[in-house]
């Protein structure tokens, strides 16, 4: 989480959400990044896509199966699908998203039956420091639209 932490704070001082994903498989990781909707002109370069996108190129496949991803906010809807279509083994997650969390705080597609896949999850991982840089970094910026 550590990495993850490090990728949202690049992600913000770029001005973007900081929101930061790393992917492991054998204790390697195969996959970073970072918000970057606003640089890309991309909506869905959310860091965990980014992510994914890397891991996937380095296994040359679009299953990570055997894949833990790391991400300091809980997934939204978008990136929980891709997490579920990608064939993640586990999905680890910081601080939980009352207003678009798709794993459990708003909906939870996880645990969806009707889904064909379901990866582990475990929450609250560094909650404190992650939840910490994203309350920060929209703190700084209604300070800076206020002036």
């Amino acid at each position: 989480m550590q990495q993850a932490l490090a990728l949202a704070s690049s992600a913000a001082s770029n001005g973007e959400v900081p929101v930061g994903a790393i992917v492991v498989k054998d204790g390697e990781i195969i996959g970073r990044g970072g918000n970057a909707p606003i640089e890309l002109h991309d909506p869905s370069a959310h860091a965990e896509i980014q992510a994914l996108r890397q891991a996937a190129a380095h296994l040359g496949n679009y299953r990570l199966v055997d894949c833990t991803l790391y991400v300091t906010l809980e997934p939204c809807a978008m990136c929980a699908g891709a997490i579920q279509h990608a064939r993640i083994a586990k999905l680890v997650y910081g601080a939980s998203d009352p207003k678009t969390g798709a794993c459990g705080s708003v909906i939870n597609l996880m645990a969806e039956p009707k889904l064909n896949h379901h990866c582990e999850v475990v929450g609250g991982v560094m909650a404190v420091e992650c939840g910490t840089i994203l309350s920060t970094f929209f703190k700084q910026r209604r300070l800076n639209n206020t002036q």
